[in-house]
């Protein structure tokens, strides 16, 4: 069975274990691997997986057009990856990185708005949206337990002020917000949740509930790499109870619809 993980980190080699330790240290968990692209590829293969889709975060907005540049040169070595740009509301030229991005080959933008600091739902945040192009879908990490910045019911109402646009709802749309995500995300018709960094922590009962609801055709299967290793992220996943049809849907067929692979 093919795999996707639509939701995976990769860092320059020379920062990648700083990077890695301080998203450790902010979550309290325990980091897998440095997080490097080599590091992505040799473990990912062992659960199998043939395709990534990668992306970093720029926390400054001076941050933007390296880490696009860097993204967009992974890509171009490494067939295996679907590259994501950056962006910060605070950035003076946004047209311009939307567009260098998408000279760079990049065909969508990830957030983590906990880490750049800004609500979802600010004014500031959707004059930026509004400058997205329609078929870059918009990934954000989604919830938070010490932050609101990425609380669900804001994408709930960025998904309305954007109902031509795709979004990506991390963490079955809500780490540790699954409450709230269930209550405002599940049946957005322009939404789509991945499983990463949630199966550590919700029961696989209630995740196969969660993807009945909302729709198995508007998930995609993630690791948050280097967060997990992607073997034990398959596992987790392979104890949600589904089909196999199931599993192959969210393991590859809709990110590969998503990113016209096939």
């Amino acid at each position: 069975m093919k795999i996707l993980d639509v939701h995976a980190h990769i860092f320059p080699a020379k920062i990648a274990e700083k990077a890695v330790a301080a998203i450790g240290h902010f979550y309290d968990i325990e980091m897998g691997e440095p997080g490097t692209a080599d590091d992505l590829l040799r473990e990912g293969s062992l659960a199998g997986t043939t395709k990534y889709v990668v992306h970093s975060v720029a926390t400054t907005p001076h941050q933007v057009r390296s880490i696009d540049d860097f993204i967009g040169y992974e890509c171009s070595i490494h067939p295996e990856f679907i590259g994501f740009a950056s962006l910060h509301p605070d950035h003076e030229d946004l047209d311009g990185e939307i567009a260098h991005a998408r000279e760079l080959g990049l065909v969508g933008i990830k957030f983590h708005p906990d880490f750049q600091e800004f609500n979802i739902d600010d004014e500031k945040a959707i004059a930026m949206y509004k400058k997205i192009p329609k078929d870059m879908p918009i990934l954000f990490h989604m919830g938070d337990e010490k932050r609101s910045f990425s609380k669900p019911h804001r994408l709930a109402k960025i998904c309305d002020l954007f109902p031509e646009h795709t979004f990506i709802g991390a963490h079955f749309g809500g780490y540790s917000d699954w409450d709230e995500a269930e209550e405002y995300l599940i049946g957005k018709k322009n939404i789509y949740m991945d499983t990463s960094s949630a199966l550590f922590r919700l029961p696989f009962t209630r995740a196969a509930e969660f993807i009945h609801k909302h729709g198995v055709e508007k998930f995609l299967y993630g690791t948050d790499f280097p967060m997990w290793k992607p073997v034990e992220e398959l596992e987790r996943f392979y104890q949600i109870p589904l089909t196999e049809e199931e599993r192959e849907m969210i393991l590859y067929k809709n990110g590969a619809k998503l990113f016209h692979l096939e």
